[in-house]
């Protein structure tokens, strides 16, 4: 897919749907706080959170105290929605409107989350950009944490096609300079009582 088309068709999809209207919707983001606790990610560690579009993640590291917190998202609607949750808190947050693939990062950070972003990259030239701004955007012993689709997960989601993961296979996928530190497999229920098998690894970036 195109990037001009990635962006008008989550453009779309946020702007037509609330956010209890998506099939990723969280209340508690419960597996990657506990994956940024076992990790011993601190209040002091600057966050930025890929794909996060309305996410919660967002409200819950400003309530455990995280002063330095990126949302980067493709969708404006999606990132003006999590705007208005937050009210007045949202000025403690940098908002980020840009395609990860073409985004250029201008500081690193030493957690990178990404639930559900990564796996919509099905081409190999997607894959790369976001590796290299990855790479760029990950202080050296850092940790990224990505949520993907798992192996017995659906192979698309809001119309889309994805790739599903294994913790071993995104670990080769993103390079030997990463080291898996620790994962989990995930169901998580949908809003209207559905299920999705995810796998969330976490993972740190230098030798």
């Amino acid at each position: 897919m195109q990037n001009e088309q990635r962006q008008l068709h989550w453009e779309n999809l946020y702007q037509s749907k609330g956010e209890h209207d998506v099939s990723w919707f969280q209340d508690t983001p419960t597996p990657s706080l506990e994956l940024l606790d076992e990790i011993g990610v601190t209040p002091a560690a600057s966050v930025i959170d890929i794909g996060g579009g309305a996410s919660r993640l967002v409200d819950r590291l400003i309530e455990r105290g995280f002063r330095d917190v990126t949302v980067l998202d493709l969708s404006e609607a999606a990132l003006a929605a999590a705007k208005d949750r937050l009210g007045d808190r949202a000025s403690r947050v940098t908002w980020i409107v840009a395609d990860v693939t073409q985004w250029e990062p201008m500081t690193a950070y030493d957690v990178w989350h990404d639930r559900a972003a990564f796996h919509f990259l099905t081409e190999e030239a997607d894959r790369a950009a976001y590796l290299a701004r990855l790479r760029r955007g990950l202080e050296i012993g850092g940790h990224a944490i990505i949520a993907t689709f798992a192996l017995d997960g659906p192979a698309r989601c809001s119309g889309l096609p994805v790739v599903r993961y294994s913790p071993d296979s995104l670990r080769q996928t993103l390079g030997a300079d990463f080291t898996l530190i620790t994962s989990r497999n995930d169901s998580h229920a949908t809003p209207w009582g559905g299920t999705q098998s995810f796998q969330f690894s976490a993972l740190r970036f230098g030798k």
